[in-house]
């Protein structure tokens, strides 16, 4: 995914174990689709790309998954899972690293082989180990589901979890796919399946998708990530209901107003209608 993020591990993991009227009211009608204004600098409205991505996306899994070079990278990665001795010979096998990585939301990490092993490996009830010093909490969470350190490979080796990291290969490359045309687009995805487990402005500085989405929407300049952690939790929950993020209404527009901003980033500064403008009028949408 671009840009991050994306961890899949809560929908893994879940299936192996079973501001003015005005510019408010034009928001509104660029977010439920009945404006035009967000085309004049983008070849692709973001608001009406997300929800087609969202309408079709069983289909277009579906349909990622039947493509050879996907089909191929699955079944390596199968062979490797149901033929090998050890995690540890497991995990020095590139193709099952890109496969697992990627469907866990660490596509980004792949070519980290030595830090992947050695986190994948920790003991997570060990405080000292690396997994647990790492700020990337999604290593964390990788680490924890399979549990290479205590059950070996009787995790991964169950058909129900190859099966499940196999979709969710299938998933993570579609979404990745997205983002050649519509900027942020499976970031946005992803935080919309996701943002109901987000208790706490800790998880969001923690998770690098969630970060990237929610500062792109309420507008904080990347330049916080060089700022304190607690200023950078201050500077979302100014700006953010964390307690709404349970409501999938609410989440939705974070996710557009994100992508919004994500458009107007990449779209001309001589546009008559900047969606960087639009992205600033979303940011009242949520404070």
């Amino acid at each position: 995914m671009s840009g991050t993020i994306n961890s899949y591990l809560p929908s893994l993991f879940s299936s192996i174990v079973s501001g003015s009227t005005s510019a408010a009211g034009g928001l509104l009608s660029i977010l439920d689709g009945t404006s035009t204004q967000a085309t004049s600098a983008s070849t692709t409205n973001p608001v009406e790309a997300l929800t087609l991505a969202q309408k079709d996306e069983t289909q277009e899994i579906k349909t990622t998954s039947q493509q050879p070079a996907v089909q191929r990278e699955i079944a390596a990665f199968t062979k490797a899972v149901q033929t090998a001795t050890s995690p540890q010979q497991l995990l020095k096998n590139p193709t099952v690293l890109q496969v697992l990585l990627t469907a866990n939301g660490l596509g980004d990490e792949t070519s980290e082989t030595a830090l992947a092993q050695q986190a994948l490996l920790s003991n997570v009830n060990d405080p000292n180990s690396l997994v647990n010093k790492l700020s990337n909490t999604q290593w964390k969470s990788v680490a924890q589901t399979y549990d290479f350190a205590n059950s070996g490979l009787s995790i991964i080796q169950n058909p129900k979890v190859i099966s499940t990291i196999a979709n969710g290969y299938a998933e993570v490359t579609w979404l990745n796919s997205l983002d050649t045309t519509t900027p942020g687009l499976s970031n946005a995805l992803t935080f919309i399946q996701q943002a109901s487990s987000i208790t706490s402005a800790a998880q969001i500085v923690a998770n690098p998708l969630f970060d990237t989405v929610v500062n792109g929407a309420l507008g904080i300049p990347e330049e916080i990530a060089f700022q304190s952690v607690q200023a950078q939790e201050q500077a979302i929950t100014a700006k953010l209901d964390i307690s709404k993020l349970q409501e999938p209404k609410y989440v939705q527009q974070i996710a557009q107003q994100y992508l919004i901003a994500q458009s107007g980033s990449s779209s001309s500064s001589t546009s008559t209608t900047s969606l960087e403008a639009l992205a600033v009028q979303a940011q009242g949408l949520v404070v």
